[in-house]
This record gives structure tokens, sequence and C-alpha cells, in this order.
């Protein structure tokens, strides 16, 4: 090998520079339609064959390309979106680094065709050392892209089948789709139209168009979200508890309308959902985070999925306490589950107070014990609850008609039936007066090690004890540092006494050293209270009378996250009168 060293000729160096943005046909499909978005197209269209490796060509109705600047565009670091280095610090579009087309150019034969806003003739360029030629064009920019990586046959092998390429083209085109309501995007593959979505002017059209890109459900059981503070906006859609998947495919964050994928991000939706979720699921949702510009970096990564944000910890503090709020806000009866369905026979309203019967289910007494201390029985069986009431004056949550098996409570509402699970329901109820005392005390009772707790840690993370020391005693845990990289544990948290505290420590300094925040103390002491609130709550095979039955009813409704127990499994179904006359045929 020659030690001395030489300037890489101009191919070789774009065909470097090539393989930090051209991955795959998905990865130019990518930073084509970012640039017709950032011309302010309001239409676009891309049609691929193979996959996209014989041909990606994309159109779009935006500003276009001046004549005298098509051959400058295919030029490496040529743009009009950035002029000085100040500009890094307030990126506003979503592509900056003028590299994109001189990269798809060293590893594809390219054709750039544009009219600019303005002219009257449109010019075309094919390759980087051709000559821009007069065509006819429409305003706007079409970009063709044919035989990608014909002359670096090595890089062409990495490339999966044809169906899973152009599975990738799909996915890039969803999520700039969802990003963009206001732009319409056909996708065809061959002859066959594989997406098309009509710009989007209301709310109503936005929902069908996530219908149309996630599933036919994601829209009906996911909750809108608009929470402003300090110059940052979260808005979008997030996923009711009960609406999960197991894995995680139907998560999408924006900044500013970019795609990212974002650690600080998912710890905080993690957060959020972490004690109304099912274990082994996976939340979605499709939020926007709109803030200055200058308060994000997103020269991070060659493919910018990444960012970096000037105030973490504010962000993650403003995107869990919005979703927290919004989650916990959920009340049963709130209008965020699917309508019922229209009857299919004219009867009479189903919402009348049902007659109270005083067996159980198999003809056995249904009196029984009270619940407790958690819930107190109504003054009457009948009385409507505090909350809001139904379209027919019922309870959300109905009324009590009997107890199935000594497990399920069966109740009426203006819907239909309402089943459920009554130790599910009460282990959330309990759960959350549980936390509700302990914050009201304002106070963690501490309880001090008989035997401190001597750790060998990193230097970094006995740094943070002497930066966050102060806060780590507000939450109980009082540790001292004893060397570069040695500390000792004098007091913990007296909930969390009998546990590992060598562990919970360990733990915590990790997560304070690469965050700068730890919610271990917070979630080991929800994790305990949760486990007392599942033993204290109702047990299966408890009899019930009529009023601890509508007690545990209208308790639900007051309670937040009483749609899903501490486990996430959900704590009542709803059979609407709909559903139940389909069953049996009436009026067919």
């Amino acid at each position: 090998m020659n030690q001395r060293i030489r300037q890489l000729n101009a191919l070789v160096a774009n065909q470097i520079a090539a393989g930090e943005v051209v991955e795959r046909p998905a990865s130019i499909v990518k930073e084509l339609i970012e640039n017709s978005l950032d011309a302010q197209a309001r239409s676009i269209r891309v049609q691929i064959e193979q996959g996209g490796v014989k041909r990606i060509h994309v159109h779009d109705d935006g500003l276009g390309i001046h004549a005298d600047d098509l051959k400058l565009a295919l030029s490496r670091h040529a743009t009009s979106k950035i002029e000085v280095a100040a500009d890094l610090q307030r990126i506003t579009t979503l592509g900056f680094r003028g590299e994109a087309l001189a990269s798809v150019a060293s590893v594809a034969r390219l054709c750039v065709s544009s009219r600019a806003a303005g002219s009257e003739l449109g010019y075309a360029i094919a390759g980087v050392d051709a000559a821009p030629t007069p065509v006819a064009h429409p305003q706007g920019t079409s970009v063709e892209v044919l035989d990608l990586f014909y002359n670096t046959p090595a890089r062409r092998k990495f490339l999966k089948t044809e169906r899973t390429e152009q599975t990738h083209v799909e996915g890039v085109v969803k999520r700039l789709a969802l990003a963009h309501f206001d732009v319409a995007f056909e996708l065809r593959a061959g002859s066959r139209t594989v997406l098309q979505c009509a710009s989007c002017a209301t709310q109503a059209e936005r929902e069908r168009r996530l219908t149309q890109l996630l599933t036919s459900t994601f829209a009906e059981h996911a909750l809108y979200l608009d929470e402003r503070r300090d110059g940052l906006r979260l808005w979008g859609w997030v996923g009711l508890p009960t609406h999960t998947r197991s894995q995680a495919d139907q998560q999408y964050f924006y900044v500013n309308g970019r795609n990212v994928r974002d650690r600080l991000v998912s710890h905080a939706v993690r957060q959020a959902y972490r004690d109304v979720m099912f274990h082994g699921r996976h939340p979605v949702f499709v939020l926007f985070l709109e803030m200055a510009p200058e308060s994000v970096d997103v020269n991070v990564h060659p493919t910018k999925h990444e960012v970096r944000f000037r105030d973490a910890r504010t962000i993650h503090d403003f995107l869990f306490g919005s979703l927290n709020r919004l989650l916990r806000d959920v009340r049963p009866g709130d209008d965020t589950a699917p309508p019922a369905e229209p009857l299919m026979v004219n009867e009479p309203r189903y919402g009348a107070p049902p007659q109270q019967v005083t067996m159980a289910l198999g003809g056995r007494s249904s009196r029984g014990h009270a619940l407790g201390p958690f819930v107190e029985p109504s003054a009457g069986a009948v009385e409507p609850a505090a909350g809001a009431s139904g379209s027919g004056g019922t309870p959300p949550m109905g009324y009590a008609l009997a107890q199935l098996h000594g497990v399920y409570i069966l109740a009426q509402n203006d819907e239909g039936l309402v089943v459920v699970d009554m130790h599910a329901a009460h282990e959330r109820i309990t759960y959350e007066k549980m936390k509700a005392d302990r914050a009201a005390q304002q106070t963690v009772h501490r309880q001090r090690l008989l035997v401190p707790e001597t750790l060998e840690v990193t230097t970094g993370e006995a740094d943070s004890i002497e930066i966050h020391g102060a806060t780590l005693a507000r939450l109980g845990l009082v540790i001292e540092r004893l060397g570069p990289n040695s500390v000792v544990v004098r007091e913990v948290p007296a909930l969390l006494a009998d546990g590992d505290v060598q562990a919970m420590t360990r733990d915590v300094l990790a997560d304070l050293h690469s965050q700068g925040s730890s919610d271990r103390i917070e979630i080991a002491e929800e994790e305990l209270l949760a486990t007392i609130a599942c033993h204290g709550s109702v047990r299966a095979n408890r009899r019930l009378s009529l009023d601890e039955m509508n007690a545990l009813l209208r308790e639900m409704e007051r309670t937040e996250n009483a749609g899903q127990c501490n486990h996430g499994r959900p704590t009542f179904l709803v059979h609407p009168m709909s559903e139940l006359d389909r069953r049996f045929l009436r009026g067919q």
C-alpha cells in the first residue's frame, strides 16, 4: 500500500459521501421528497420500478429550479437553504447540506427536469457532466433515478428483494405524508397505485389520512392532544392505553416536521404510559413537537434521523407532563371510545334505570360484605355520579344489575351492557388513592441504614452525586461521595428499605449520568404501591350487594386511569345494544 497522502478524485469522494446518504432506494426517495417539500410543493408523485432499484421518479409542483442553477444543483455542498455557518443554528428546512443530488448522481444515472416559477420554459440536465437543455415541463421539478448502484456492484448485492425495498419506500412516503397533511401524495409501483392521499384541510380529513396510512382503528382509539408552554407546542394523536401493539411500529414523532428517533422522547413516552399499559406492549402515537429552530440541533447524523435538544430536561418534562395529564384525565364515559353503531330496529331507548335485581346469576343471593375502606357505598343504588352522565341521564358506567361468577359486575348504561372486572377496577381505585395520599404528604419518609452501603462507581456517576445530591435527598436517597470512584448510601426511602439498595442506587446513578435525571425511585415506589393495592383489593368470588357494586362504578367514574388496572389490563368492556341486537338477529 502506498503510504503517501493524496487527494481523492471527485468520483470516489462523492461515492464515499453517497454511502452516508444513499443506503437503499428508500433513502433516495426520502431525500427527493424532502427537497420537494422544501420547494413548497403541494402535490408529490412518486413512481418506482423493481423496488426503486431500476427506476425512481419523483415529480412535484413546487417552486422549481432556475435554469442557471441546474448544473450547480448536482454539485456537492450546493444548496439554497443555508449560506453562512450561523444558519446551521436555526435550520427551518428538511434539507440543508446540499449533498443529496450529488450523492445520487455518483451511484446512479440521474436526470433532473424543472421549470422555475415565472419561467416560460423548462430545462433538463442528465448527469453532472451534461449541459441543461430546454424541455416542455410544468412548474415544479421531476427527478429520475435509473439503475441504482450500477457502478458499485458490491453495494448492489446488499440490497434486499424487490418487495422488501418497496416496503421501505412505502414506509418513507407514509412517514412524510403523516407530517405534511396539506400536501397530496401518490406512490405507484409499476402500474399499480400503492398509496394516494389527497391534501387535508380539516381535522376530519387529517383523521381520515391517519386511518388510511395506519389502521382503521387508530383514529377511533386515539386521543387528540394540543399543548403549548414556553414556546413549545406538542400536538397530535396518542393511542389509548387499551389500544397498543406488540411492536413499536406505529410510533411517529416529528420535530419541526422532521421525523426523528430519540432516546429522550422514547423515555418520556414510556414514563407516561408506565402504569397504564400491559407489559410487553407498545403505545401508538403520531406526535408533532414545534419549537424554535435554534433550540434544536438537526446537524447530528448524516441521515438526519437524530436531533440534539439544547435543553433536553425541559423537553423531557414537557413531553411527559403533557402525555401524563392527557392519559390521566381519561375517565369512563369520556368520548374516547368508538361511537356506538346505529340500532338495527326501531326500539325504545335502553337508557332507563334498570329494575334492580337482588339475586346474582344462578339464583344465589348477591348480598355480601362491604368493600372496605377504599370504596364507600353510595346513598342509593340509582344515585347519579358526580361526573358526566350519559345522554339518557344514566352515569357513564351505568347501574349494576348482577354479579357474574363472583368476578364480573354486569351493569346497564345508555349504550348497552357494561362488564366490569371488579378486582381490576378496585385495584386501580386503591392504587390511585394511595398515590394521592403519598403526594399529599409532600415529604418522603427516609430510613437510615444501620450499616451504610459502600459502592464502587464510575467517576462520572460519582460526579453526578455532587450535582444532584440535593434532588436525591428530596426523593429519600441520601448518598455521599467518598472518593473518585466510591460513594456511600446512608439513607433510603422507607418504602424501599427492604429492597436491593445497591442495585437501585447503581441504576439511579447510571440514569443521572446518562440523561441527567432518574425516575427509578418513583417507579420502584409505585410498583410497591401497586402490589399493595393488588393484595388489598376486592378478590374474586367475593359477593357484593348492589349498593357496593354501584359504589364501585361511581368510584371508577371519579378515578384517573380507571380504564386499566395497575398492570395495564382493561377494567371494563361495553357491549352496545346494536352489537347485542346483531348477535340475536333482531330486526332481520
